[in-house]
């Protein structure tokens, strides 16, 4: 049950940007200069351990089918938050959102245990600023103590995302090759179309770009040190 002990990690990261939000919101280059950063982790993490593993997973169908849904699953997300408004319709898609988000956590310790805990870190990052993000919004429909509410609530849509996926490991190697370029879709479509736009969206400058390609190189490190 490594995936579930690991998730808790993003779950309780996810609790303290809340409680951060609540107390202080932080500076628009700051939260655009750890984005970057996460962004730079996700994609690592996912081109040294997930990638690799669906290239040799020997059924070029069930990579085409298990990223095509993938890209369908993230592109539908996406129409839905850009369809509906409002405060219940935001917290369906970041819940859909962090549920996913374990849900690939989960199918990445089915790879392995140092991908799975790689990317433990990536996320972890991604959704400590995405709760400070979303709290700091929730702050001006509800009361403080409940936009924290809401959001530590959404945090255990985290664990049990991970859980989801831990039957896929008694799957056929095909079938986890699958699961594994949908979960390798979903990562690429969290860098390019949410982290990466999001950060752009604030206040930018070349040492804020530059700290995508810190976080590229620092899990490049981990990786290399822990061989």
């Amino acid at each position: 049950m490594a995936a579930l002990k690991f998730s808790l990690i993003p779950m309780i990261a996810i609790v303290i940007g809340a409680l951060i939000a609540g107390w202080r919101t932080p500076g628009e280059k700051l939260v655009a200069a750890m984005q970057h950063l996460a962004a730079g982790v996700v994609f690592a993490a996912a081109a040294t351990e997930i990638l690799p593993l669906v290239m040799h997973g020997g059924s070029p169908t069930a990579t085409l089918i298990g990223g095509a849904i993938g890209v369908a699953v993230m592109l539908g997300l996406k129409a839905a938050e850009s369809r509906f408004e409002g405060p219940v319709a935001l917290l369906a898609a970041i819940g859909l959102d962090l549920a996913i988000d374990g849900l690939v956590l989960g199918l990445a310790f089915i790879a392995g245990e140092k991908a799975g805990t790689l990317l433990a870190v990536a996320l972890t990052l991604e959704v400590l600023f995405l709760a400070l993000t979303l709290t700091n919004d929730l702050t001006s429909r509800y009361r403080k103590m409940k936009a924290i509410g809401l959001t530590c609530a959404l945090a255990l849509l985290v664990p049990i995302g991970a859980l989801a996926a831990q039957p896929v490991a008694l799957l056929s190697p095909v079938w986890i090759t699958g699961f594994l370029s949908f979960g390798l879709m979903a990562l690429l479509y969290l860098v390019t179309e949410e982290l990466l736009v999001e950060a752009h969206e604030k206040p930018d400058s070349p040492l804020i770009s530059a700290m995508f390609f810190v976080g590229f190189l620092a899990l490049l490190l981990i990786e290399e040190i822990a061989m």
